[in-house]
């Protein structure tokens, strides 16, 4: 089943009032402020505060750590080789390599998380002559140090009102480490290439989704992950579309889109809360809809044909991806060192 039938806790209650209030007010400092690349402000906050359930100082740790080392690394890969994608093509494995190695380990999930995301978004971003790295950078570090505020600022006004069970800890053998790490690099890297090769600039969500696919850290978790992206995908898409008629010519005034963002992102939140599974569907349809409203509402554009892209680039993205994913899978699960179980 797609979620559990248990009545919302006060506890998933208040973290979906977390969830959906963070992302608004990450959302409306962007706009309000006119920075670039709003889809940071928005979806990073709702990352921190969807795969966080009450917000801590070593998930603070981790995220900053992890926008400050993607900074340095696109600062100096970007600007010797910006234009050169094909010679830094080794490091960037390497880079993933590590990300997705501490993913594997548990403990430093978060960071290995959102330093993937990030690292892939602003190396390929970075590629473009038109684009100022370093206003590319800043704005990734300022968005994850004001998604830490803002989840700092959430927890205190809606804390939980009974302690949370500790997370169970996974016990992994080495080789199966070794395969989790070694499939995220080599998927990772080879969606960077596709995504320069083919010039896919206005393809964000589709590229995350790429990244979102490997979280599970193995075949099976990523194929069914695939189903829940793509439902996710499509009642994001589905409400950004109504809420675009909704406001009609009044896309462009905040008064009438934080709102609506609001109420998109607690339904959505809800989803989230009652899988319990980290990114399922809930978590699916809230990152579409932040990227929609944080990237592409602007006073001189709409979302329709935007979130009709969306759709159809993020459904070739997951059947790319399952298929690579299948096959470097295999290869990994033919050597002892690298096998999966």
């Amino acid at each position: 089943m797609l979620l559990r039938h248990s009545p919302l806790t006060t506890n998933d209650l208040r973290q979906c009032l977390r969830i959906a209030t963070g992302a608004t007010l990450g959302f409306a400092i962007c706009k309000f402020f006119d920075l670039s690349y709003g889809v940071f402000f928005t979806v990073t906050p709702m990352l921190l505060l969807g795969l966080v359930p009450v917000m801590n100082a070593h998930a603070m740790r981790q995220l900053l750590a992890s926008s400050v080392m993607a900074g340095i690394e696109v600062g100096i890969l970007g600007g010797l080789f910006g234009t050169h994608p094909g010679m830094i093509l080794p490091i960037v494995f390497i880079l993933f390599l590590y990300r997705f190695a501490a993913m594997s380990r548990g403990s430093l999930f978060l960071f290995g998380a959102n330093g993937v995301i990030s690292l892939s978004i602003m190396l390929h971003f970075a590629s473009y002559p038109s684009v100022d790295i370093n206003n590319l950078i800043f704005n990734n570090f300022w968005a994850t140090a004001a998604s830490v505020i803002i989840a700092y600022a959430m927890t205190a006004l809606w804390p939980d009102v009974e302690p949370r069970p500790p997370m169970a800890s996974v016990a992994k053998a080495s080789n199966r480490m070794r395969h989790e790490a070694l499939l995220g690099a080599s998927i990772a890297t080879a969606s960077f290439v596709v995504f320069q090769v083919f010039n896919l600039r206005d393809s964000m969500s589709a590229q995350a989704t790429t990244l979102l696919l490997l979280f599970p850290m193995h075949w099976n978790g990523a194929l069914g992950y695939a189903r829940k992206r793509a439902i996710g995908t499509l009642l994001g898409v589905t409400f950004g579309l109504l809420g675009q008629g909704l406001l009609y010519d009044w896309s462009g005034q905040l008064i009438f889109v934080i709102p609506l963002l609001w109420i998109g992102l607690m339904l959505f939140s809800q989803v989230h809360v009652r899988e319990a599974s980290g990114s399922g569907v809930g978590f699916g349809a809230m990152t579409t809809l932040g990227i929609l409203f944080g990237q592409y509402l602007t006073p001189n554009n709409d979302l329709v044909f935007s979130a009709l892209y969306r759709v159809s680039s993020i459904l070739v993205a997951i059947v790319a991806t399952l298929l690579l994913c299948y096959l470097v899978h295999r290869l990994l699960n033919q050597f002892a060192a690298t096998r999966f179980g």
